[in-house]
């Protein structure tokens, strides 16, 4: 950095936002909203460069390119979070306090050296970013949720909510999905494992992907989506639309927050609900968190096999309970063994996955559903598992993917369906 390490940060953050100031006192916005992008970037920067060589301030020519660049970003972008939204390594920008932005980059978090000038400046990128998609955030309503233009998922939360000034959390979703193959030299799982995963999508299997935040679940959706045929139409329910799918005939649907009176809220029910009118032969949700998971289950139990969501959960069975749950948040005074029975009946396989201690993501075990035991619980075995074993000299875990030796169920079903499995598959044996 040369001289500007001597040059205090708040002397640059002071430089830069005076001559921030002087430029757009300088500039014709109103004429620079009707030219064309590219073409008002390159007048302004001009004009910036211009500001920046007439300043008296201890800075070689690479610094005031960047001084110049950063004004440029304040003006047409995000400002101090424009470098981290081109860094296609960064996956989450997390800004805990103006001057403390973390970013998350392979699994694990790290302080950037990254500051905004201060809350105030902080609370003008967090307007600009959520007035692009008509939402607001003050006082009234401190909290929003909103989405940037490359598909990124941002949450705001401003004081008095948030104690130390506004916070800012930017979950990034890759430009380039992760594939099948990318995931097997990543050591998420196994050749064999995605041969049974792409056998049960391909033979119209009920399939629910379970794990922790930040856990892959989506990754993983995408590429078991990647194994629905063609010829199949497909419907895509989310939050906020996240899933890549490559088919040709799909319909995305999104559910939509309230405006800013609080009315016009579509909610994942709605869409389910509705998608079920759509003929769908599949139905893909992108995650279930409330009462749409019993329209779920309608669904699946009713001719859309094939049909695939994700759940937060640590665990298939904990899956399995908050599936039950999130039913009876329906208020249908359903009987328990009902709900179970109904849960075992339209749900065939839980694939769990989880982010680990040193930030690498595993398909931690492929279970199925074999319906309901003595004591009326939902019954599962496990088909593949991955077993810890501690962790190497660096951090790493280190571990072994193993097929318990079970063969499932659901097999012969399989097999009807033109996707059979070879019977060597699930002999029991260890895969580092």
């Amino acid at each position: 950095m040369g001289n500007l390490q001597s040059f205090e940060r708040t002397d640059y953050q002071q430089v830069k936002a005076d001559l921030h100031r002087k430029i757009l006192d300088r500039l014709d916005l109103e004429k620079l909203g009707k030219t064309s992008g590219d073409s008002a970037r390159d007048e302004v920067l001009v004009v910036i460069r211009n500001a920046v060589n007439a300043e008296v301030v201890p800075l070689s020519f690479a610094e005031r390119e960047r001084l110049s660049r950063e004004i440029l970003d304040e003006i047409f972008g995000l400002g101090p979070l424009e470098p981290l939204l081109k860094d296609p390594t960064v996956s989450d920008i997390l800004v805990n306090k103006y001057d403390r932005v973390y970013i998350e980059r392979a699994g694990k978090l790290e302080l950037t050296p990254l500051s905004f000038k201060d809350n105030s400046h902080l609370m003008q990128i967090i307007e600009r970013i959520v007035s692009r998609v008509g939402r607001r955030v003050d006082e009234s309503s401190p909290m929003v949720d909103a989405r940037l233009a490359d598909g990124s998922r941002v949450n705001a939360i401003i004081p008095p909510l948030a104690i130390d000034g506004p916070c800012l959390s930017i979950r990034r979703f890759g430009r380039d999905p992760v594939t099948a193959r990318q995931m097997i030299e990543n050591q998420t799982l196994t050749e064999p494992m995605l041969e049974l995963l792409s056998s049960m999508v391909k033979g119209r299997l009920n399939i629910i992907v379970s794990g922790g935040t930040g856990a892959g679940k989506t990754t993983l959706l995408n590429v078991l989506s990647g194994y629905i045929p063609n010829s199949d139409r497909i419907v895509t329910i989310e939050d906020a639309a996240e899933l890549q799918l490559k088919q040709e005939h799909v319909v995305r649907l999104e559910t939509r927050p309230p405006n800013i009176g609080g009315k016009g809220a579509v909610r994942q029910r709605q869409l389910v609900i509705n998608s079920l009118r759509m003929r769908p032969d599949r139905i893909v949700v992108g995650e279930v968190r409330g009462e749409e998971a019993f329209d779920m289950l309608q669904a699946m139990n009713t001719g859309h096999e094939g049909s695939l969501t994700t759940v937060h959960a640590n665990s298939p069975r904990d899956a399995m309970a908050r599936v039950e749950n999130m039913v009876s948040m329906a208020n249908l005074n359903i009987p328990e063994r009902a709900v179970r029975q109904q849960i075992s009946s339209a749900v065939h396989a839980v694939v769990q996955i989880a982010r680990l201690s040193d930030g690498t993501r595993k398909v931690i075990t492929i279970s199925e559903i074999t319906g309901m035991d003595d004591v009326d619980s939902i019954a599962m075995q496990d088909i593949f598992s991955f077993d810890r074993t501690g962790l190497d000299e660096s951090g790493k875990v280190r571990g072994v993917f193993r097929a318990t030796g079970v063969r499932p169920e659901f097999a012969d079903r399989l097999a009807t369906a033109g996707a059979r499995l070879r019977p060597a598959l699930f002999e029991s044996r260890a895969e580092v």
